[in-house]
């Protein structure tokens, strides 16, 4: 069954002449529990097309359902609350608050949606213990690496257990050593926990981790392959090839 469907998805920026189509007519759907890469060379719209299905922005056209229910219908607070309890967003500049220490930050979303603070701490002790950061708890970001930053960052998108984890480019400011250990753990988002994780990536390495890889053109979708197993790894050169024929 799919948790995320998109139909006609459309985004235009500015009007008259100065418009700019990012989007275009774009229909799609993700099941419960796959992970799916989107793929596509800069400026094709990957990116709106994230924040649409987060939430974060309105389309021109079309709609976006989240297990069947239509977040055009949504206020903007409801969206929120819908983000905050339903959705799991992690990004490439990882965008933790610098003065909170990594387990602050992880529990941060739990707190704003008024859970108690002896259980929000609790939850994001669990996981960030389950993201191997144990001994960093009381570390602020900058006294982290940048890989270990990106976990706090998937902590943090994953404690309020989400049925949605959306990740926009989170290995473009690691080194290939630490995009590729956060690509593992996206894998084992999906696999072993679960949850469907839909990522924006330009690496064709960090793709190859997925369950399925959608190609974007000039804001629509033009081709779409299948990754299964021990294969997923070896097709990291065929992917690199479509991105060029893109």
């Amino acid at each position: 069954m799919a948790l995320v469907q998109t139909e006609d998805l459309t985004k235009v920026y500015g009007k008259g002449d100065t418009a700019v189509v990012a989007l275009e007519r774009v229909t799609m759907s993700v099941e419960k529990g796959e992970f799916v890469a989107v793929m596509g060379p800069s400026g094709c719209g990957k990116s709106t097309l994230l924040h649409l299905i987060a939430g974060l922005d309105r389309p021109t056209e079309g709609r976006v359902l989240l297990d069947g229910e239509d977040l055009n219908r949504l206020s903007d607070d409801a969206l929120t609350a819908l983000r905050r309890r339903r959705i799991g967003l992690v990004f490439q500049f990882f965008n933790l608050i610098p003065v909170l220490t990594a387990l602050e930050n992880v529990a941060l979303p739990l707190l704003l949606d008024g859970v108690r603070p002896q259980d929000a701490r609790r939850q994001a002790v669990e996981w960030l213990t389950r993201l191997g950061l144990a001994d960093r708890l009381h570390y602020r970001p900058d006294q982290l690496s940048g890989g270990q930053q990106q976990r706090v960052a998937i902590a943090r998108a994953l404690v309020a257990e989400p049925d949605l984890v959306l990740a926009d480019e989170p290995t473009g400011n690691l080194d290939s050593r630490a995009g590729d250990e956060i690509a593992a753990l996206l894998r084992r988002i999906a696999s072993d926990w679960g949850r469907t994780v839909l990522l924006v990536s330009h690496d064709p390495r960090i793709a190859a981790h997925a369950d399925r890889i959608l190609f974007l053109k000039d804001g629509r979708i033009v081709d779409q392959a299948r990754l299964s197993g021990a294969a997923r790894q070896g097709e990291a050169e065929a992917l690199h090839e479509r991105m060029q024929a893109l």
